[in-house]
């Protein structure tokens, strides 16, 4: 009955992948609070002693001013002004920092640092974002499929000499190491060096970046203190959209690689056991060896 195979469906496959999907989330939650709530608190003491201190200093203010200047801080950073510096800023929406925006919503990383204030804004990139994310999935899917058809040869991998097996691997291998190297360390060692972060924070931010989570805690082109070149943050929306292109090629690439060096390894413990001869002394030949299984 279509009932009773729906129950078993669910018995058999999703019940188990939903433990398994809270169980995580309770996980993650457990150690996220274990690691984080200590050191908020600490920030949160700080602040307020900070804030004493600053009343102590400048008698003239009181709790209540001090309070309503707080607020508007927090209304500018909202907005997207960063409070630090002056009114001589780099805006917000230059054509660079735009261009890098519109990047982040057609993507869906969106940090949260910035966003339309105005309402002709909100309204445009509500119907933006319905047209660009769509655009943005088939551009990346279209160029996963071309960069993958340049390695189409791998599907006809048996039929091929282990000479050209061995160099496929290899191949195979390096292509993925160099676009790892070009796309997640190189730039993260680039933004280290341009905004002052350590490379495990540059690090932090190209893969919050690049699996779109964008929390907005690390956001390039935004210290007022620096001189940035105008094309940097545009050239940050480049690489994000390379970024994005590269995962979709290397998540199918990365287990076809390592099956096809299981599959190796295991023929070449085939053609050694060969080559000493199977049970009671029958030596194996090369042609079952070498057949993949």
């Amino acid at each position: 009955m279509p009932h009773a195979g729906l129950c078993s469906c669910w018995g058999g496959r999703l019940l188990p992948l939903l433990l398994v999907y809270v169980c995580y989330l309770l996980l993650g939650a457990t150690i996220f609070q274990l690691l984080e709530r200590q050191a908020e608190a600490q920030s949160r003491d700080q602040f307020q002693v900070e804030k004493l201190r600053f009343l102590e200093n400048y008698t003239c203010l009181d709790q209540r001013a001090l309070e309503q200047f707080v607020q508007v801080i927090m209304e500018a950073w909202v907005k997207g002004v960063n409070p630090k510096g002056n009114s001589t800023n780099p805006s917000n929406w230059d054509f660079s920092s735009s261009f890098f925006f519109a990047g982040t919503v057609v993507t869906t990383i969106g940090y949260g640092n910035l966003a339309p204030s105005t309402e002709a804004g909100q309204v445009f990139c509500v119907f933006y974002a319905l047209v660009g994310i769509p655009l943005n999935v088939i551009f990346l899917n279209h160029l996963g499929t071309g960069l993958r058809g340049h390695l189409t040869t791998l599907e006809r991998w048996e039929d091929q000499p282990r000479r050209s097996q061995v160099l496929q691997v290899l191949g195979l291998a390096l292509f993925l190491t160099l676009g790892t190297l070009v796309i997640l360390v190189f730039p993260p060692m680039v933004f280290s060096h341009v905004e002052g972060w350590s490379f495990s924070e540059g690090f932090y931010f190209a893969f919050i970046t690049l699996s779109t989570i964008g929390f907005g805690d690390y956001v390039v082109g935004t210290d007022p203190s620096k001189h940035y070149i105008s094309v940097y943050r545009s050239l940050a929306a480049i690489w994000i959209l390379l970024g994005l292109a590269w995962l979709a090629l290397v998540l199918p690439l990365g287990p076809l690689l390592l099956h096809r060096c299981s599959q190796l390894w295991l023929l070449r413990d085939e053609e050694r056991l060969g080559s000493r001869g199977g049970p009671g002394g029958t030596p194996r030949t090369a042609s079952t060896a070498a057949r993949p299984r």
